[in-house]
């Protein structure tokens, strides 16, 4: 029984998280569904992709993929340079995820932007066990994707619908997920410092490009600045 009411403590501490991620995932998986439908896909596609993919941005491209010609190897490059930014999250994550158990395999798998953003910085109570609390934020938010993506993919082809525009719903998501993270932080530093490189790569590189050198900018920057950023951060609190 005590594990039991540990694994509901969880649930019940992480689903609060997950809610602003419910709307977007749920507008933007239909979205998706619709996509599939509308390019000449059955509604099992968008289904069955949404399960075992999991990477939202990928799975549009995919569609380009599947209608396009076999190619293995492009199809593998393009997917590491769309999904390049979860190296560093992996490597961000190392601590948390270390002693969860067999559920780190699951989390590995599930890490999107939205759960990575709340297993980073979410206040865990301490009453709660931080292993299943991660599982059920990267749980919830897949079946939201999911619901969304079988959604749209069953009643896809039965609506004239324009989806212009709602890829900034994950944008304005988080966008809100950065400014929820500023007002909780005593010290900017980080944030500005994120904020500031990725302008220099954006102008640097352009906005088809930047992404990756943003990242490897601020792992950089932030490595070299780890013990400065932690003292300022013991002091201040």
């Amino acid at each position: 029984m005590g594990k039991q009411n540990n694994i509901k403590a969880a649930f019940r501490a992480a689903f609060p998280f997950t809610i602003p991620i419910f709307a977007g995932f749920l507008f933007l998986g239909i979205a998706y569904g619709i996509y599939m439908r509308v390019s000449g896909f059955s509604a099992i596609y968008p289904v069955l992709m949404s399960l075992t993919i999991f990477a939202g941005s990928m799975e549009f491209v995919t569609v380009d993929l599947l209608l396009g010609a076999f190619n293995p190897v492009g199809a593998f490059m393009l997917t590491l340079m769309v999904n390049a930014r979860h190296l560093f999250y992996g490597l961000s994550m190392l601590d948390k995820y270390k002693n969860v158990g067999k559920k780190r395999w699951y989390l590995i798998f599930g890490m999107c932007d939205e759960s990575f953003s709340i297993n980073c910085t979410a206040e865990i109570p301490e009453n709660v066990d931080k292993g299943w609390f991660y599982f059920f934020v990267t749980l919830l938010n897949h079946c939201y994707w999911f619901m969304g993506a079988t959604l749209g993919g069953l009643f896809g082809s039965l609506l004239d619908f324009n989806m212009e525009g709602l890829e900034f719903v994950m944008t304005a998501l988080l966008v809100v997920i950065f400014l929820e993270q500023w007002m909780k932080e005593k010290n900017h530093v980080s944030s500005l410092l994120g904020l500031g490189l990725s302008f220099v790569c954006l102008v640097i590189f352009g906005s088809s490009n930047f992404i990756i050198p943003s990242m490897l900018c601020i792992l950089g920057a932030l490595s070299l600045l780890r013990n400065t950023l932690t003292k300022k951060e013991e002091v201040l609190s």
